[in-house]
């Protein structure tokens, strides 16, 4: 009987210790990936997010002539092409990063 109590205190032990490093390495990947995250998104923010000063007239209430405008929307198409795979390489971190929360 005491041998199997000894089996079964060595079992949890053994269970807990499994347990306790795989939140350690849990906690490891978060952090990880979160610094990945913020090491690579002002980058993206400032190429990708910053508005032109055609964008901020466009919110003062400014009216743009149609030339402006094809040259804005132009801009965007652009800047979209141009920063979808690093918004995706974003969106696929942030989606590893909840799924490592879990």
């Amino acid at each position: 009987m005491r041998s199997i109590a000894l089996s079964l205190s060595l079992s949890l032990l053994l269970l807990a210790t499994v347990a306790t490093v795989g939140c350690q390495s849990k906690a490891e990947k978060v952090k990880k990936l979160q610094d990945q995250y913020n090491a690579e998104y002002p980058a993206y923010a400032k190429d990708c997010l910053d508005e032109t000063s055609d964008s901020a007239r466009m919110l003062t209430g400014e009216k743009l002539t149609a030339e402006q405008m094809a040259t804005l929307e132009a801009k965007k198409k652009e800047r979209d092409a141009r920063c979808k795979p690093e918004a995706d390489r974003l969106a696929e971190i942030q989606k590893q990063i909840l799924a490592a929360q879990q």
